[in-house]
């Protein structure tokens, strides 16, 4: 028999979770998942192609996901097996459908809307389904969870495998809960910082010993599941993550920001019957992940915000609820009232037309730049469109081009054609060879000679202000572009930049 929910193991003196009356009517039922879900999918297909722009994460999953399956694997065993059943679920949509941006974008716009209901369908079980849809919609108009969803990356799909991880955990659905979370660790090895959240939940609540034995034989079962994963990858961590940088004051102010807005609704709901409920399921998933990575990474910098898309999940179900009491007392209604149409009823009982549409202009004016800025170019740190149409531009056929530093390959790997015009002296061993993401290179003396053979070079390079890779390779690259050339002509591009440089004469012809 499967256990009593946790959130009502906690005694009599604690309101249980609000279970659906027999006999409701299924729109009513519906209406947390499904609104959430089609909000989700209308704003995750509006832009999809952002104006026909890929960064270079984005190139590196188009790449690998069209290799064949034996290269694949061969890859996962030397770098980024944390992304392993990803790429592995990309490279069947593309064998089924390979179309182009669409087709890689679309599973995290199908995985946000799963999210979504998720949400709704926890803050349904929680406070009610008014409460369920507010926070199921609040969650797909966070700005962060609009750009992930148009992102060919797992961190969607991660987000979806934690919220309905947390839907089970919050049924007592032990071993359904442990395998959902062991998929998402799969997805992303950090979705095993929600186990944390769920443990700080059930010590909230106080609940019994035996439902602390049942979580932690589910829990315990998911690590050991993906602890193959864990193995292999702690193995390529210093070049998984090598690149990144600690925490700075700002990512520290941003997370001190978002836990306090939380702790608040938190305040603000504490009087609601379901507050209590929802404060401990939502504040420990909203603040444990991103704060125990981030304090991690003061030793080992392992930071990034998207690594803990799911925490958001949090907000908006504190969110929801709050949003629930504002409509409640509006309409004089209990909060998480149960109403054919979520909303309309507390809108119209209570609060004038003038104010509503007042608080609807300022709602939509606060949030469309932001969701119109996520589906821009810009909104990512490069575009290899932009990239590539600069190097098509400046190319002549039988050009050297040379990348600076060597991961910079990426930028061009997505356009096959544009490559192949051009002579990557640099270059020993294709990725695909090579099965690496960017390939091998020359050994530096062997690229110095090359080069001073060039009489015409394409660099492709970072903005100006980034740090300079300190290795040899990258050292001898920059050396002799600056001993033995002339620069003729820079381009700046959204991330990047490309420089014709001339060895010998003048620029023109």
């Amino acid at each position: 028999m499967t256990s009593q929910l946790p959130i009502r193991e906690r005694g009599a003196d604690r309101p249980p979770a609000p279970t659906p009356e027999r006999g409701a009517r299924r729109p009513l039922t519906a209406a947390p998942l499904v609104l959430p879900a089609l909000a989700a999918l209308l704003l995750g297909l509006w832009g999809l192609t952002r104006q026909g722009s890929l960064w270079r994460d984005e190139s590196v999953t188009l790449q690998v996901a069209h290799r064949p399956l034996d290269d694949l694997v061969a890859l996962l065993g030397r770098i980024d097996a944390v992304h392993g059943l990803y790429y592995l679920l990309m490279h069947g949509v593309f064998a089924l459908w390979d179309g182009g941006l669409v087709a890689l974008r679309l599973p995290s716009v199908l995985a946000t809307a799963l999210a979504a209901a998720g949400v709704g369908a926890l803050g349904a079980r929680l406070a009610g389904r008014r409460a369920g849809v507010l926070a199921g919609v609040l969650f797909t108009l966070l700005p962060a969870t609009q750009q992930y969803a148009q992102e060919g990356r797992s961190y969607a799909l991660v987000t979806a495998g934690v919220v309905w991880g947390t839907y089970l955990f919050q049924r007592g659905k032990w071993p359904a809960y442990g395998v959902v979370l062991c998929l998402s660790c799969w997805l992303h090895e950090f979705a095993a910082l929600a186990l944390v959240a769920h443990g700080l939940t059930l010590a909230w609540l106080r609940v019994p010993r035996r439902t602390w034995l049942r979580w932690g034989t589910a829990a315990g079962a998911a690590l050991v599941g993906v602890l193959p994963l864990a193995v292999l990858s702690a193995g390529q961590a210093e070049r998984q993550l090598g690149w990144l940088g600690r925490p700075g004051v700002a990512m520290w102010l941003q997370f001190a920001g978002v836990s306090a807005l939380g702790v608040l609704l938190c305040r603000l709901t504490r009087r609601a019957a379901p507050g209590r409920p929802v404060s401990a399921l939502a504040l420990p998933l909203l603040i444990a992940p991103p704060g125990l990575l981030m304090t991690a990474s003061l030793l080992k910098p392992w930071y990034v915000d998207r690594y803990v898309l799911y925490s958001l999940a949090g907000l908006a179900l504190l969110g929801g609820l709050g949003l629930d009491r504002v409509l409640a007392g509006a309409g004089r209604l209990t909060p998480g009232a149960r109403v054919p149409l979520p909303g309309v009823r507390a809108l119209t009982a209570g609060v004038r037309v003038p104010l509503a549409c007042l608080t609807a202009v300022a709602v939509t004016a606060a949030w469309l730049p932001a969701s119109l800025a996520v589906r821009t170019p810009q909104s990512r740190k490069d575009d290899t469109a932009a990239i590539a149409h600069a190097v098509a531009r400046h190319a002549r056929p039988g050009d050297a081009v040379l990348f600076l530093p060597a991961r910079r390959r990426e930028w061009l790997m997505s356009y096959p054609a544009l490559y192949a015009r051009l002579d990557d002296i640099a270059l020993a061993h294709t990725p695909a060879a090579s099965r690496t993401l960017q390939g091998t290179e020359l050994p530096p003396g062997t690229i110095r000679h090359r080069l001073l053979s060039a009489d015409r070079v394409i660099a492709l390079t970072d903005s100006e202000g980034q740090p300079l890779d300190p290795f040899e390779r990258e050292l001898v690259k920059r050396r002799t572009l600056a001993e033995g050339f002339r620069e003729c002509a820079r381009e700046r591009v959204w991330g990047g930049q490309v420089v014709v440089y001339v060895r010998g004469g003048g620029c023109g012809g």
